[in-house]
């Protein structure tokens, strides 16, 4: 497996550590509708949180949130749309990025509720 595969896996389940963590309950991971993919579902509360997590070695050309271009974002809102009707769910749901990036001391995570809207 490349080495940018292997950093994704790790850095998702980093985020799905963090999410137990933090009160969330993990509802999917790797749910795919069409062409996207919500790495991870979670809830808490009456909210679900359709989680995109971006993962990189180092900040040198960007945060790692910078590299969600609308288009992917046009695709996770269908798939959270499409898992919602097929669960027949009555629940809020926002989009949330996880930040993950590596220094030298270790991975900073950075989680940002409510990242994007989906209008």
């Amino acid at each position: 497996m490349a080495n940018h595969n292997e950093l994704g896996k790790k850095g998702e389940q980093m985020a799905v550590d963090f999410l137990i963590a933090n009160g969330f309950q993990i509802i999917e991971r790797n749910y795919r509708f069409d062409k996207a993919e919500l790495d991870i579902i979670a809830k808490k509360g009456n909210t679900l949180a359709a989680v995109e997590v971006k993962t990189r070695s180092s900040k040198d050309f960007g945060n790692p949130q910078d590299f969600l271009k609308p288009k992917q974002i046009q695709r996770l809102v269908k798939a959270i749309n499409e898992y919602v009707v097929e669960n027949e769910l009555n629940v809020e749901v926002r989009f949330d990025i996880i930040a993950i990036s590596k220094d030298v001391h270790g991975f900073n995570i950075e989680h940002i509720p409510n990242a994007f809207y989906h209008f």
